[in-house]
């Protein structure tokens, strides 16, 4: 969650490929994802420095969109061909608020698999967003630093407002059942 050292500095790049131990992580965040009921999941979200993230989401075309990659790089794409959007968009490490961050609508990667063989994934409208998204997490960025300072503040005390909300919630609970 923000605030964790790990999610503030660029994450080292895989270099151990074709390994059961990359394979199992890669595994753990894809059910990690699913439970969070996430989009993207980055390895510091799950407390492992390496440049690694998985995905799963359906954009709005309702094309869905699965998949993993090491080592990314996002790459350039020319001016003709980008814009600039301004969506809401939201972050397990910063659970409840969403802010409006502008991001490209098209984003092209590079990086490699499990196994170590070239990927290029290229993303249009909410699958570009998630994959600008997660490339941040690994270089020790949130969407919050993409936010002016008083945003930041504001989506923070969201964040912490509704997370004092779920702590009572669940004390409450507890309470009626005698724990």
């Amino acid at each position: 969650m923000v605030g964790e050292e790990i999610l503030r500095r660029r994450c080292r790049e895989v270099t151990e490929f074709g390994t059961v131990e990359l394979a199992r992580l890669i595994d753990d965040m894809f059910a990690t994802n699913q439970v969070a009921e996430g989009a993207g999941l980055a390895a510091n979200q799950v407390d492992v420095d390496l440049q690694l993230f998985v995905w799963d989401i359906t954009d709005e075309w309702g094309v869905r969109h699965v998949g993993h990659i090491a080592n990314p790089v996002l790459e350039e794409v020319s001016a003709d061909g980008r814009r600039l959007v301004e969506e809401p968009e939201g972050c397990l490490s910063v659970p409840g608020p969403y802010r409006v961050v502008p991001r490209l609508d098209r984003a092209v990667v590079r990086g490699l698999d499990k196994d170590g063989n070239p990927l290029v994934i290229e993303g249009g409208g909410y699958f570009a967003r998630c994959l600008q998204h997660e490339i941040d997490h690994l270089h020790g960025h949130l969407y919050l630093d993409r936010l002016a300072q008083k945003e930041r503040k504001a989506a923070l005390r969201e964040m912490q407002d509704s997370q004092g909300k779920v702590f009572a919630r669940r004390a409450a609970a507890a309470k009626r059942l005698g724990k």
